[in-house]
């Protein structure tokens, strides 16, 4: 346990997140998700499992650390419901609340078709899957930078 990381934070998802580079995407997905066969595909190959979490606070966790990328106009993104891209189910908008808090403003997160989705989770850094059995819980999150002077 480390003061003041938020403990839904493993070693393993730390170091994910702080291996990850600008501009490389997490996929954060739900328990129904073909998580082992798209994290063998990623950059890292790496799966990092949390169940029992609801996905908004597993988000919570990862964007109280991870920067997001505000060169890009859509860093999050989510898995649009099968002939529904207009439906956002309760997942997604929990997960919304959890990313504009973060940001302190509203960035809507994108819709992306099912397979589409898949294919870009494959070009991702890692994949985190939630215990979270809520279907469309599943997001790109792309890494963004610090900016700042070295100490």
């Amino acid at each position: 346990m480390l003061k003041t990381l938020d403990p839904v934070l493993s070693a393993d998802l730390l170091w994910i997140l702080a291996a990850m580079g600008h501009g490389d995407d997490l996929a954060l997905v739900d328990a129904n998700h073909p998580a082992e066969a798209i994290a063998r595909a990623t950059t890292s190959g790496q799966l990092v499992r949390l169940p029992g979490l609801t996905m908004e606070r597993v988000a919570r966790a990862i964007l109280s650390v991870l920067p997001i990328d505000e060169f890009e106009p859509h860093p999050a993104r989510r898995m649009q419901v099968v002939d529904e891209p207009k439906t956002i189910p309760a997942v997604q908008v929990a997960v919304q609340r959890e990313f504009d808090a973060a940001l302190g403003t509203h960035t809507p997160l994108a819709g992306m078709e099912r397979f589409a989705f898949y294919d870009q989770a494959r070009q991702a850094f890692a994949v985190v899957q939630v215990g979270d059995p809520r279907p469309y819980g599943c997001f790109l999150l792309r890494k963004g930078i610090i900016a700042g002077e070295p100490g």
